[in-house]
């Protein structure tokens, strides 16, 4: 596949930015920020998007989607990465979606993937056990119980956590910790007797849980695909993740350029525009080289996804590890640029930065991307 957008998916693009400009701009997560809000998104402004159809683009059709692909989803979460917008597209449709599509039942699709799709009902993905990923380090534990199973255990930083209809629980039904055997998964209602959720209030304000399960009890049937078995599913919907993350990185990234090449053009110190300082014109074009080359590894990784490539793990890898760096890079360039104001909560530069350090460590940092990817690789 090219690695340029069709003339469909540029529409949606451009349709996405349009809305998003006009309905969400930086502002907004300003807004649900000062107001602490419980919910972490503004609940009407989610509807518009699934009336757009947003909600629905990577589901099949029979279960109520456009079936459009995640080239054309990662465009629109571009979009939403350059206004810092929050939703529970991620945690709902990317990574809850994602594993019922992967693994779910017949049932499981049935019930829940046109109700994601009409923004009837929202999932968020239970993972991590600590403050690093570590996907295969799983303690949670889930007991037979007769016909159910009872999971015991805590996870944090949930995205969306604290106001998902339903949980997708990662537990151990067997094996060792760090194993990827005796993994599997399960759906959780987010009313059930024994869960604790718990709102926390991050750096970059993205909206993220702590969740406790004491001796929760659920069915058989709200296995996603078989005990023991789920490290496949998992696997493959953290990839999907990773390559949307770096797609949403990808935007904060290309705002963070954008906003600092118009300020080096208008900021004047010794009456001359800062931007004709050699030193910042280099600085300037090394940002530059490294965003070409991010944009064409997202894209190639899309293609991945879309196409069914097997490599699909190591552009996953590749993708989350490249935008880890150069979001770095640009959010610390765009504030050092900006001089002192740039670190005030008056600009919303800082509002970037934020979201790069805290983006950096979800799904996986650079470190543990380049093992994986080695590893992948069979190095």
């Amino acid at each position: 596949m090219p690695l340029v957008l069709n003339e469909e998916q540029r529409l949606l693009k451009d349709t996405a930015s349009e809305f998003l400009n006009s309905q969400a701009p930086v502002d907004a997560l300003r807004k649900l920020r000062d107001n602490k809000d419980e919910l972490g998104y503004d609940q009407p402004l989610w509807q518009q998007m699934v009336e757009l159809g947003w909600a629905g683009i990577t589901l099949p059709e029979a279960y109520g989607g456009l079936d459009f692909g995640f080239m054309g989803l990662g465009a629109v979460i571009e979009e939403s990465g350059r206004r810092l917008t929050a939703s529970p597209l991620f945690s709902s449709v990317v990574l809850g979606a994602s594993a019922i599509i992967l693994g779910g039942s017949e049932q499981q699709k049935q019930a829940l993937l046109p109700a994601i799709a009409s923004g009837e009902t929202s999932l968020a993905l239970a993972l991590e056990e600590s403050s690093h990923h570590r996907p295969t380090l799983i303690s949670t534990s889930a007991e037979k119980d007769g016909d159910n199973y009872r999971l015991s255990g805590s996870k944090v930083s949930v995205i969306d956590g604290a106001s998902a209809e339903q949980l997708i629980v990662v537990a151990r039904t067997s094996g060792k910790n760090g194993e990827t055997n005796g993994i599997s998964l399960f759906l959780v209602d987010g009313k059930a007797e024994g869960l604790t959720r718990s709102r926390r209030w991050m750096a970059d304000s993205r909206a993220v849980a702590d969740v406790s399960l004491d001796g929760v009890s659920v069915s058989a049937d709200s296995v996603i695909g078989e005990v023991d078995k789920g490290w496949e599913i998992l696997d493959a919907t953290l990839d999907r993740g990773r390559i949307c993350l770096a797609a949403e990185m990808l935007g904060g990234v290309l705002e963070c350029f954008e906003r600092t090449v118009a300020y080096l053009k208008e900021r004047e110190q010794f009456g001359v525009k800062i931007g004709s300082f050699q030193a910042l014109k280099h600085r300037a074009a090394h940002m530059y080289t490294e965003i070409e080359l991010a944009k064409s590894v997202v894209l190639d990784a899309f293609s991945a996804i879309d196409e069914g490539r097997a490599d699909l793990g190591q552009m996953a890898s590749l993708a989350k590890a490249t935008l880890n760096d150069v979001f770095y890079l640009v959010s610390s360039e765009a504030v050092q640029m900006h001089g002192g104001i740039g670190v005030t909560d008056e600009l919303e530069i800082g509002f970037f930065l934020k979201r790069s350090r805290m983006a950096i460590q979800l799904l996986g940092d650079s470190g543990f991307h380049r093992d994986r990817y080695a590893s992948l690789s069979g190095y």
